[in-house]
């Protein structure tokens, strides 16, 4: 199709001045409020529960436990690998508490004050045990999977160089802007449920709620308004949501509740976390033969509905943009002790780029050939595709090669290199670091519907929803291009599912990919038929799978161990691009949380499995003061697998930034001897590593924990 127009992004003049209606915006006369009384244990016994003194607290309606929700469903999981063993769905803590955090009473009272007052008043006796933390080399797997193609012991025994590489991603809090939040009302006399709920999966919601209350579907209504932001954090119900919409039916009022930050450091969804490691064997001339790569990632007490997607993205992605027909990779995701570990933006990708990069480098290091030409020697090539990898994924197009030409050939990559050599002439450490991807999209279906008004205005619906991604901008863009009309004729509506159609959601950065060629189909179809209501289900043909290239610059002050990211360059093959603006606004979102991978962010328990990061006072975000300048690049080629051609670049960001920035940090110290590195580069862990490696001791090792 051709390339539609930008247009300013139609969200942002009513959110900008305040005007957005979010869950807790969402006016509900007469709401009771729920407050959570929370396990400060990890790991125990619940003996008792004295509930008697809360009941008591003026305002208080009802105070529940385990024993009143034992009878209610639990949540599915989705089982994309095929070893994954079932696990409970703890609403409320039943015989035994699993995590700090775990809510074991809801207060629900008048007053969101007179909740939190009379929780306070509940006593708890928990027999502590000792807590299961992660640990790779435990026998507690819940999931598991392997892959094997060709001889690979055949390949490594023949290979000139056999490199090694271990990873530790950090453990990271989500935290988008908004906090979790729902609100509930039941109406008695028709027997309907309506949900507000801050989701990237209304749909789904709906479908979950409805099993495990055990109502019709159709008595429920799963709204999802304005969302502050989500990242994963908001792709599956929690337990807390449950009970919420299981009191407003119980009691027949309407109930809310807003999470606090550290309620969510707490109890929300953790990302990463993943230890992964590998071997990769290359021949005299740097072509790789063969990969060896085991993954394992944490999964917290309970599984949120795409739990093991982390796990199985960061196996299935290997060995990347690769030729590497030999291999052997497996993945497990365990059970812990903490909060639950769900998908968080990359899910597994990022983590398969922090591997496979970090094996290349060594590779090119090892066999003295520069990193960009060992990729250049391996990348699949463009005559190659549709290229099928050894754990079955198939690559759908692209020319990795020429990316990472026009990347390196650039004005701006030769600026980049121009201006390390300057700061080492004057005397800094400095290095730059590059580092290849692929970013697969999401597979399957999405929906739309189209409606042509009399008065010529049309209205877009679509199964999927928005978090702040400027969704109705690029929706409205594809509709107004199709009928040749401005983009203010044309309304989108997303995210409630009485008045738009089923979908899967906002995740794996399908929502352009497939949300809207779904959208283009109603379109089309409504303009070439002249009808005026048009539904479509559409089905991608396949998985489209992104690309890109990314290069930074660092420098590393020796005294305090300070890492400073000067500048960061980006190409991205995102397929046909509807919207730059957006493109580049996802891209720098994306960076910004792939930098605080890198540098700043890491959740801690201790060994007995206490939040020790529990506040933003623990746990350091990025600030626009930590961003580099970025310059971006692109290259447009079309996924045969959707209508709209698109590939995913949401989660692009978090995937480049970080391995760019480890291999730039590396490449900067290896002259003083510095070859092991954790995440986040702290000032703190570069100087002992720096110092370590003067005093000939063991630097920062990679640790199984």
């Amino acid at each position: 199709m051709p390339k539609p127009k930008p247009n300013v992004r139609r969200e942002d003049q009513r959110l900008i001045i305040g005007k957005g209606v979010f869950t807790d915006d969402v006016p509900l006369p007469g709401a009771l409020h729920v407050a959570f009384v929370r396990s400060s244990m990890a790991h125990g016994k619940l003996l008792s529960v004295d509930v008697e003194n809360a009941c008591q607290v003026p305002g208080v309606v009802a105070v529940y436990s385990g024993a009143d929700v034992a009878g209610l469903g639990v949540l599915s999981v989705n089982k994309i690998l095929s070893q994954v063993r079932e696990q409970p769905f703890p609403i409320l803590a039943q015989g035994q508490v699993m995590a700090v955090g775990q809510p074991i009473v809801a207060v629900v009272a008048e007053a969101a004050k007179a909740a939190l007052d009379a929780s306070e008043l509940v006593v708890i006796d928990v027999e502590e045990e000792q807590p299961e933390l992660f640990n790779p080399s435990a026998g507690n797997a819940a999931a598991f999977e392997q892959w094997q193609q060709g001889d690979v012991d055949a390949a490594f025994a023949n290979a000139a160089h056999i490199v090694r590489a271990s990873i530790q991603h950090p453990r990271l809090a989500p935290s988008p802007m908004e906090p979790r939040a729902i609100a509930a009302d039941f109406d008695d006399e028709t027997d309907q449920l309506t949900i507000w709920l801050a989701s990237q999966t209304p749909h789904r919601a709906r479908t979950e709620l409805a099993r495990i209350l055990d109502i019709e579907e159709e008595n429920l209504r799963v709204i999802a308004p304005d969302v502050g932001g989500a990242f994963g954090m908001k792709a599956s119900l929690y337990p807390e949501d449950v009970l919420v919409a299981w009191a407003s039916v119980k009691l027949k009022r309407p109930v809310r509740w807003n999470a606090t930050r550290s309620e969510d450091m707490l109890a929300a969804t953790h990302g990463r976390g993943a230890f992964s490691r590998g071997e990769l064997a290359l021949d005299r001339n740097g072509k790789f033969l063969g990969l060896r790569a085991e993954i394992a990632c944490p999964l917290g007490h309970w599984l949120p509905n795409s739990a093991i997607i982390p796990a199985w993205n960061a196996a299935r992605i290997l060995p990347g943009p690769y030729s590497i027909e030999t291999a052997a990779i497996s993945t497990k995701a365990f059970l812990t002790n903490t909060a639950p570990v769900g998908i968080y933006r990359g899910a597994g990708r990022p983590e398969a780029a922090m591997l496979m990069e970090r094996l290349v480098e060594e590779a090119a290091c090892c066999a003295g050939i520069d990193p960009v030409d060992i990729r250049l020697r391996n990348f699949v090539s463009a005559n190659q595709m549709p290229h099928t990898g050894p754990t079955g994924t198939v690559l759908d197009s692209g020319d990795y090669a020429k990316a990472m030409d026009q990347l390196t050939g650039s004005k701006s990559y030769q600026m980049l290199i121009d201006a390390c050599e300057d700061l080492r002439r004057a005397g800094k450490t400095a290095a730059v670091g590059i580092a290849a991807f692929v970013e697969p999209c999401g597979k399957g279906w999405e929906s739309a519907r189209v409606q042509v008004r009399a008065d010529g205005h049309i209205v877009a619906m679509s199964g999927s929803s928005t978090q702040g991604q400027g969704r109705e901008t690029a929706y409205a863009t594809i509709v107004a291009d199709v009928f040749e009309i401005p983009a203010e004729q044309v309304t989108v509506l997303c995210g409630d599912t009485e008045t738009c159609p089923p979908g899967i959601g906002a995740l794996a950065s399908r929502s352009t990919a497939i949300g809207a060629s779904a959208i283009l189909q109603a379109a089309r179809q409504a303009k070439e038929g002249s009808l005026s209501d048009v539904s479509v289900v559409y089905e991608a043909e396949g998985e489209a799978w992104g690309f890109g290239c990314y290069a930074a610059l660092v420098t590393v002050d020796l005294e305090t161990g300070q890492l400073q990211i000067e500048k960061m360059l980006c190409l991205d093959d995102a397929g046909t691009i509807v919207d730059p603006i957006l493109v580049e606004g996802q891209l720098t979102g994306g960076i910004a949380q792939g930098l605080g991978e890198a540098l700043l962010e890491n959740i801690v328990y201790d060994d007995y499995g206490q939040l020790v990061t529990g506040s933003l006072s623990d746990y350091a975000l990025p600030r626009a003061a930590d961003m580099p300048e970025i310059d971006f690049l692109s290259m447009e080629t079309p996924s045969p697998f959707n209508l709209l051609g698109a590939k995913g670049v949401g989660e692009a960001g978090t995937i480049g930034a970080p391995v760019a920035i480890l291999n730039a940090t590396y490449n900067a110290l290896a002259q003083y001897g510095v070859d092991a590195l954790n995440m986040p580069l702290t000032g703190e862990k570069i100087w002992r590593a720096i110092n370590a490696a003067k005093n000939g001791k063991p630097g920062d090792e990679i640790q199984e924990k």
